[in-house]
Order: C-alpha cells, then sequence, then structure tokens
C-alpha cells in the first residue's frame, strides 16, 4: 500500500505529516514509525503526526517521537498541523482542534505564520538550580554560562535520564538572556533523545520561567532557537499563566508516497 506524506518544519523541528482521516495508517507499529524518521533509512523527521477526524472539533492531533512511540503535546508540531491542515483544505485562517493535552484555537496567516494557543500553567516548581513546568509536555529550564559552546546532549541526557524526574523524563532546556525580553534558548528532547533546531512546548517553558523567576517583565517574549526565532505571548495572575500563544512560522517541504508492505 502507498501512503502519502507531507514534510514540514517549524523552525527547523521537522515533522512527517499522515492525512489518517480514514484511519489507515498503521499507528500502532512502533518499529515503523520509527524506520520512517529515521534520517538514514528513512525519511526523516524529529517525529510524525496524524491528522484524524475528531467529532467536537477541526481535526484531531496524534503526535509520535521520533522513537516511534506516542508522545505529549508538540507545540511546533501543533503549528504544522495547522498548515496542514489547511493545505488540505480543512480550515482557512482559523481552527480549533484537539490533541493529547486538551482543544486548541490557533489562526494562520496568508505568509505561514501560526498563532497556537497553548494549555494554561498554573504549577511552576522553582529550585535553586533550575525550574520546571507543564506546557502539554514536561520542561527542565536552566540558565547555563556560555550557551553556544554547551554540551547540550550530554548534559541534556544526564538531566533527563537522572532520578529528579524518575521513567518519564523530561526534556530539558539550557537558556542565556541576550536582552530585557530575549532569550537564547538550546533544548535536548527526551523521545528524540538528542538536541532539536527547536522546541516548540520548550521556549514556551523558558518564557514562563524566565517571567516567573522575575528575569524579565514582559508578556511578550522573543526566543531565538538554533532552528530561528519563536515568540511567546501570555497573561498571568501570580504563578497562574493563561492566554499563552505560541507564534512563528510553519513551513511545507515536500511531499512524497511510503511504499508499505503489509
Amino acid at each position: 500500500m502507498n501512503d502519502s506524506f507531507y514534510k514540514y518544519q517549524g523552525t527547523g523541528n521537522d515533522f512527517i505529516m499522515v492525512d489518517n482521516r480514514l484511519h489507515l495508517f498503521p499507528k500502532n507499529n512502533t518499529k515503523f514509525i520509527e524506520k520512517l524518521c529515521d534520517r538514514r533509512f528513512g525519511i526523516g523527521a524529529d517525529g510524525l503526526i496524524l491528522l484524524e477526524p475528531d467529532k467536537d472539533s477541526d481535526f484531531r492531533m496524534v503526535y509520535y517521537n521520533s522513537d516511534g512511540n506516542e508522545s505529549s503535546m508538540c507545540g511546533n508540531g501543533g503549528r504544522c498541523i495547522v498548515a496542514f491542515a489547511k493545505q488540505l483544505g480543512l480550515i482557512s485562517h482559523q481552527t480549533l482542534f484537539i490533541a493529547t493535552d486538551g482543544l486548541h484555537q490557533a489562526t494562520i496567516d496568508e505568509n505561514g505564520l501560526v498563532s497556537l494557543q497553548m494549555k494554561e500553567v498554573d504549577q511552576i516548581k522553582m529550585e535553586p538550580e533550575f525550574v520546571f513546568l507543564n506546557t502539554g509536555s514536561p520542561h527542565h529550564v536552566e540558565l547555563v554560562e556560555n550557551l553556544a559552546h554547551y554540551k547540550v546532549k550530554e548534559e541534556g541526557s544526564k538531566i533527563r535520564y537522572s532520578n529528579l524526574y524518575g521513567n518519564a523524563g523530561s526534556n530539558v532546556n539550557f537558556v542565556s538572556q541576550l536582552n530585557a525580553n530575549t532569550f537564547a534558548v538550546r533544548t535536548y528532547e527526551r523521545g528524540v533523545e538528542d538536541e532539536t533546531l527547536s522546541c516548540g512546548t520548550g521556549v514556551t517553558a523558558v518564557a514562563i520561567a524566565m517571567h516567573f523567576m522575575g528575569k524579565t517583565n514582559a508578556n511578550q517574549i522573543t526566543l531565538l532557537t538554533e532552528g530561528g526565532q519563536l515568540q511567546v505571548k501570555f497573561q498571568n495572575s501570580g504563578s497562574s499563566y493563561h492566554d499563552i500563544f505560541l507564534i512563528g512560522p510553519a513551513t511545507f517541504v515536500f511531499q512524497g508516497k511510503i511504499n508499505r508492505l503489509d
């Protein structure tokens, strides 16, 4: 069987997108998904996303890490699936869809800039060395010196597999402040088990953490990742953050066919 796929990227975080409204994709075949994401023996991607029907919203987003396992919310993937839904003709300029962490509103303009509403955050754990919070996925946020030369994979892996987060682990973000409302971010992603060029839930976590720590008073923050620039804006009441939006481009790369032997 041949399955159509579409490749999208959001600030270098790349995804295989599949229209699974007919439920034909073998979504429980972990090894097949892992092979598709492999950069040498497959299409190559940080993850795979299925667009499926949903009776109460425009569509459902089902996200898999590159290890083939279904995972928690992916912010850049969420922006990309909005662009994908527009390409399929399911939406025009705004949408409401459901993901593993609940409903998300989003808009997309004529240039492919997507503004994606993220889940509210009302629990933030602050320790002397780091901040931990969940923005749809769990994130460890830590300020470091000399970010450009920091050993993100090595140090991120240590934290991800440490006793801090048990078997589930956590994504790990290393941060450097550039000015009053701009931060550079590098992220180690669980499931990918490596540094990715960008992480949407990660930069959202960084923006909120930096505001919570008093590093910035701004409620719209610029995040510079290895793959490009993102914006996060929000409102807050004490330690509760709401009306959180992740803003950035979502770009179509190419389309192809998966030759699958059943």
